[in-house]
């Protein structure tokens, strides 16, 4: 849920990125930093282990102008895709107001990304979100890769609710830009509704 900071006029909102480890999703973080205007981005925080490559978060905020008179500022997470840190990936998930579900193409990895999948929705059922209206973007991410699922795979297995969806390369930037912009505008058509 959005926060809402009445003193300084400010809408916070959480877009996380969410998949299995090493699937792009803070691929995805770097290139968005790199790309916008460096006034209207903050600092990135990434926290790295040996085992992993983002242990807790990045955080990018990303100023958008305003509403109804408040700034609507966007904070842009990603959570640790290894097994072993399910409880941080549950801890970053609450409070989200979009989710953009970042998929390894790769043939290889289906099966971890269906089970992954499976968690996001089991998580967003605790948190009293109702998948099939909560704001999802679906990114198709390594498409540049040589084992990589048709579309049409993906699509059946892990987009039931036929939201959004993006082709990408993260590394280069493909599909990055168009899947913030649609998890962006389906975050701000949640919050007009409010």
């Amino acid at each position: 849920m959005s926060l809402i900071n009445m003193a300084k006029r400010e809408i916070n909102c959480k877009i996380v990125y969410y998949g299995i480890g090493l699937c792009g999703k803070t691929t995805n973080l770097h290139y968005i930093h790199q790309a916008v205007n460096p006034h209207d981005v903050g600092e990135m925080v990434s926290i790295d282990t040996e085992t992993e490559r983002t242990l807790y978060f990045d955080l990018l905020p990303l100023e958008l102008g305003k509403v109804h008179g408040f700034n609507i500022r966007f904070q842009l997470y990603t959570v640790p895709g290894q097994i072993l840190y399910q409880q941080t990936r549950i801890s970053v998930l609450k409070g989200a107001d979009c989710v953009i579900f970042v998929a390894d193409s790769q043939a290889s990895k289906l099966q971890e990304n269906i089970e992954c999948w499976n968690e996001l929705q089991e998580q967003l059922r605790r948190m009293n979100k109702d998948t099939a209206n909560f704001p999802l973007v679906m990114q198709w991410n390594k498409r540049d890769l040589q084992d990589t699922l048709p579309v049409s795979v993906l699509e059946k297995y892990l987009n039931p609710y036929r939201v959004p969806s993006f082709e990408a390369v993260a590394v280069t930037g493909k599909g990055v830009i168009e899947s913030l912009r649609v998890g962006i505008n389906s975050t701000l058509r949640k919050l007009e509704r409010i």
